[in-house]
């Protein structure tokens, strides 16, 4: 893993980022794209590698109704759910449109206990995430 690793094709169905993914050194940055940030109220997360405990694809999150309670952000049940939510007894950052594109990224040490993001490549990403934490941890 390189300084700034990406996996390629991280685009979303326009052609934009989603959610940029890149390993920095020893954390994982999460950049949250322009209209995406006005969700989310958000617009990077930076997680220390040794914080991560792994990454997998979830492409049937809980977006329904009564799945979390909101404490910033913006969530039309089923739909979209982006910001920080109250969820399994603690903080959860969501920012979801296309389900069947989702990783969850399980932390322990940090203000959230899992995120929950689409990214456009679920298995090269949450594979970048593994091999980074895999690395860190030898």
């Amino acid at each position: 893993m390189g300084v700034a690793d990406t996996p390629q094709g991280l685009q979303d169905r326009k052609g934009n980022a989603m959610i940029d993914v890149s390993i920095q050194e020893d954390k994982v940055v999460f950049e949250i794209k322009l209209t995406d940030q006005l969700w989310s109220l958000h617009s990077r997360l930076d997680i220390p590698i040794e914080h991560i405990i792994e990454a997998h694809v979830d492409p049937h999150p809980a977006m329904g109704w009564f799945q979390g309670l909101k404490i910033a952000g913006t969530d039309i049940p089923n739909i979209f759910k982006a910001g920080t939510f109250y969820q399994d007894g603690g903080l959860v950052f969501w920012d979801v449109h296309h389900p069947e594109d989702t990783i969850v990224i399980d932390l322990n040490h940090e203000k959230y206990q899992k995120l929950v993001i689409e990214v456009a490549d679920p298995h090269a990403t949450a594979a970048l995430i593994n091999d980074a934490v895999s690395s860190a941890r030898t």
